[in-house]
């Protein structure tokens, strides 16, 4: 039974994937599939809180530490993070859609925690580190809120083996020879990561800051 779990959360991410720079209506259908969106929540025991809205992913192989380097040009590793709920999620700066309606909701979803907001952290990691900069990431990311953490792939810190740790696909398009001028479809959603730095619950793309919220409070 664990194994047909493990393989209808993987065809859900598959399907997930590559949906980011899509139209806006496109992408949010993509999203909203029944593979994508009816994963099973978590459930919980007796604990008083409330049961979790996302996908319950602390069975599964996924996640784990990285460093890359923050908005300030200075490395910054996940486990920096430890004792705080994080929401992570991966994007770059010329996405025309998704990824700043999902920063935005993500904002929504700290004032829906209050004075809790203290102890969640965003952080917002580049899939597109040729042209987002240490500078151009962390100013964009502060955009839509002055404590979310953008970081970005420098030197020989290795985005590819990050993106495979988190099951994030991405791939450039409309791309002409020698053009800056390119999307990168990429996979949407967030992973609530716990206080102790493991993966806890996907939020999808979509999702209300509500629901984030109650996801969050569950980990916190």
């Amino acid at each position: 039974m664990l194994s047909v779990t493990r393989t209808f959360l993987l065809s859900a991410f598959a399907l997930a994937a590559l949906a980011a720079c899509q139209p806006k209506e496109e992408a949010k259908e993509a999203s909203s599939t029944p593979a994508a969106s009816a994963a099973p929540a978590a459930s919980g025991e007796s604990a008083p809180k409330a049961q979790a809205r996302g996908t319950d992913m602390r069975k599964e192989d996924i996640g784990g530490d990285f460093t890359l380097t923050d908005g300030d040009g200075k490395p910054f590793s996940l486990s920096d993070l430890k004792g705080k709920v994080v929401i992570l999620s991966f994007g770059y700066t010329h996405c025309p859609d998704v990824c700043p309606t999902e920063l935005l909701t993500y904002s929504d979803t700290l004032k829906q925690l209050g004075d809790q907001a203290k102890d969640v952290k965003v952080v917002f990691v580049s899939i597109d580190p040729e042209r987002d900069t240490p500078e151009v990431i962390g100013k964009y990311a502060k955009q839509f809120n002055p404590d979310f953490i953008g970081l970005t792939a420098t030197g020989d810190q290795s985005l590819p083996v990050i993106k495979q740790q988190y099951r994030v696909v991405s791939a450039k398009v409309n791309q002409k020879e020698d053009s800056e001028n390119y999307l990168v479809d990429h996979s949407s959603g967030a992973y609530l990561i716990d206080k102790n730095g493991e993966v806890a619950i996907f939020s999808p793309y979509g999702s209300e800051p509500e629901t984030i919220a109650a996801d969050v409070k569950t980990l916190l």
